[in-house]
């Protein structure tokens, strides 16, 4: 597969760059710093050398010609590497760091803050459909995802299937992150289930037969090999009882079919339905996450059970989105935006369907789910989606 320029755009100051395996991360760094001194520890012969002496690293440093960028790649492999980063950025002018990474919870234990907001935090998503243009294909999007490991495979399924093998092997068992591989395992699983919907952890850990603090404990593993994500309620200035559980998503729609059994009895449109509120949910974390405006994604949900998918709240405004897997609008498929209105005057309402017109009922946009996707780009507001005022 050619290489598709990327939204993310790179700091010239040091960075964490944090995301899934299998979204582009090295390859992005590569290209930016072509000169940059490229430290992968993946390898486990590098892995060695640094754990062995971290200080080495400053003498890496003090061979190169110039002071310029050092790329370590997987910099939670060797989380005593930054100490040493730390000092260098403090003592050598015009030494910039990239460290990019695939799980925070090593870091978060062991030292993101010592460097004290001395490197910035991005975080990179998978494809977004403008980046892709004319190759973006709705239809496969909904059935493998967008990692660009998988679009570059030929044969997608088979990646995706390997895909969660992968982390559980090389971030989950190597690592030891968990006691108990099985347990974990049949979590992932069962937790699949509650992809695009309000997350109950006591149902999760009767499904698995564990207790409840050892689930919550494995969520928050998947949170942190960033895998999975928790979206909360938004709450503010409400004026009605609000449900207090998040709703959970997986990172990918592909990575969650690859996750999510399906049996003889389950509903295609109901799987499919999930595929497309996780396809949104992740097109609408990479907007914000590479946008210049500062932004937040929320749902919303009343304890009476009306609810809004997405609520987007920043300084240019309040969005509100549902999404539905169907072909024809419903009057009642806009009753959680009319509602969430009625709350917030102020907002504008989106609804975004399967089908093919694009049309404007009771102050709500309706629009086909593609177009909306091929349309979300960082540098727009989804006020540009609106016909004139």
């Amino acid at each position: 597969m050619e290489l598709i320029p990327r939204f993310f755009k790179a700091s010239d100051s040091s960075f964490f760059l944090f995301g899934p395996r299998g979204t582009g991360k090295s390859t992005f760094v590569r290209q930016s710093f072509p000169d940059a001194l490229y430290i992968d520890l993946l390898d486990p012969e590098r892995i060695r050398f640094f754990s062995a002496k971290p200080e080495r690293l400053r003498e890496l440093t003090d061979a190169q010609p110039a002071p310029g960028h050092v790329i370590i790649d997987e910099i939670q492999r060797v989380p005593e590497l930054l100490p040493v980063i730390h000092s260098l950025i403090e003592s050598k002018k015009g030494l910039a760091f990239v460290l990019t990474g695939s799980s925070a919870r090593k870091l978060k234990r062991t030292g993101v803050d010592l460097l004290g907001g001395r490197a910035l935090l991005r975080t990179m998503h998978p494809f977004m459909a403008a980046e892709l243009g004319p190759r973006f294909d709705f239809d496969k999007a909904l059935q493998h995802g967008l990692l660009p490991v998988v679009l570059a495979s030929e044969r997608p399924a088979d990646v995706l299937r390997a895909y969660a093998a992968l982390y559980l092997r090389e971030e989950v068992q190597m690592e030891a992150l968990v006691r108990n591989v099985g347990n974990f395992s049949r979590c992932m699983e069962v937790t699949s289930f509650s992809h695009a919907s309000v997350l109950n952890v006591t149902n999760v850990a009767r499904e698995c037969q564990v207790e409840r603090k050892t689930v919550e404990g494995y969520l928050d593993i998947l949170e942190d090999i960033l895998l999975g994500w928790r979206l909360e309620v938004f709450t503010k200035r409400a004026k009605r009882q609000l449900a207090g559980h998040p709703k959970f998503y997986l990172f990918d729609a592909g990575v969650f079919r690859s996750l999510r059994p399906a049996g003889p009895l389950d509903r295609p449109e109901e799987i499919e339905g999930q595929a497309l509120e996780g396809l949104i949910a992740q097109h609408l974390r990479a907007w914000i996450a590479y946008a210049k405006t500062v932004r937040e994604l929320f749902f919303w949900r009343t304890r009476s059970g009306v609810e809004v998918d997405f609520v987007v709240y920043g300084p240019d405004g309040i969005w509100a989105l549902e999404v539905k897997n169907t072909r024809q609008v419903r009057p009642a498929d806009l009753s959680g935006l009319l509602s969430f209105r009625e709350e917030y005057p102020k907002s504008r309402a989106f609804l975004l369907y399967r089908g093919p017109d694009r049309m404007m009922t009771k102050g709500v946009l309706c629009l086909p789910c593609g177009d909306f996707l091929a349309a979300l780009h960082p540098d727009r507001s989804l006020d540009e989606l609106l016909p004139p005022a």
